[in-house]
């Protein structure tokens, strides 16, 4: 099982022509009832300065060599930002159909790296996969070592395990992160049968997911900030930032910070600290 790209194509494009009205890009809207809302094929077809036949080829996914200037006037009538604009031309290019990847490993010294952070931090891989992690990272989210390798996934904890909706003060915020970085993943990644045994397992068993993947959101995971509201230290206001690893790019390391002297400050340093008696006793 893997991405099904020429549906994933259409269903994008579909659903960014449905966020713009006539009014927004500029054409007279004759008041005639419209089907569905957002643009018409033959109005966007008319922006991006294309055959109609072509557009509809293009959404309907019936072939996918189409030249970077038609990707580019359809990415600009649509007004995609620079995420949106890579996801679409990645979805439409030709794909050999590549062997499919290779499991991955965390390096010994990314792993001291990790131990030897004072702030909650983890790696995350391929399909939202919590690879690695350190000990206030477990404090802060979840035993990952008492849990099953493949329950080790940010989604499925977001979506399938109740106490992260206690974990975070905006959970619908953290659960529309998650699933907008999934889509992004699972284009990047079309021939990993992991990831979309994943999104099928998740539509299945979560409304909350089936809502937001319809959306069709997309979001990196670079940097940005959650409150947590921790079941023994209280309410810790963390940011965070993403490192990617030059040598493999789907593994990003996900390291928090906390404005010193602040109240969050104090809970996280009495979260280390209460982290490391457990590790002693």
């Amino acid at each position: 099982m893997t991405l099904d790209r020429r549906a994933e194509l259409g269903e994008f494009l579909r659903s960014r022509r449905a966020r713009l009205s006539p009014q927004e890009v500029g054409l007279i809207d004759h008041g005639a009832r419209r089907r569905v809302p957002g643009l018409r094929r033959e109005e966007l077809a008319l922006l991006a300065g294309v055959s109609v036949d072509h557009y509809v080829r293009l959404e309907q996914g019936r072939t996918l060599h189409f030249s970077e200037s038609v990707l580019d006037a359809v990415g600009r009538a649509l007004r995609l930002n620079p995420v949106e604009r890579e996801h679409f031309h990645r979805l439409a290019r030709p794909w050999s159909g590549e062997e499919p990847p290779a499991e991955q490993q965390v390096r010994p010294g990314l792993r001291r790296l990790l131990e030897s952070s004072d702030v909650p931090a983890y790696i995350v891989g391929r399909g939202t996969n919590v690879l690695a992690w350190n000990r206030l990272a477990a404090a802060l989210i979840t035993d990952f070592s008492a849990l099953p390798p493949r329950e080790r996934n940010l989604a499925r904890l977001v979506f399938l395990d109740e106490g992260m909706r206690e974990l975070y003060e905006d959970w619908p915020a953290k659960a529309a992160d998650v699933v907008a970085y999934l889509r992004l993943d699972a284009a990047r990644n079309p021939g990993d049968s992991g990831i979309a045994e994943l999104i099928a397992e998740l539509l299945e068993a979560s409304a909350d997911f089936r809502e937001l993947w319809n959306r069709h959101a997309l979001k990196d995971k670079t940097h940005g900030r959650y409150i947590y509201l921790h079941p023994v230290v209280g309410r810790i206001d963390l940011g965070f930032e993403t490192l990617r690893l030059p040598d493999d790019p789907d593994q990003g390391l996900i390291a928090h910070t906390v404005e010193a002297d602040s109240p969050s400050a104090n809970a996280l340093h009495l979260l280390a600290s209460l982290t490391a008696q457990t590790q002693t006793v």
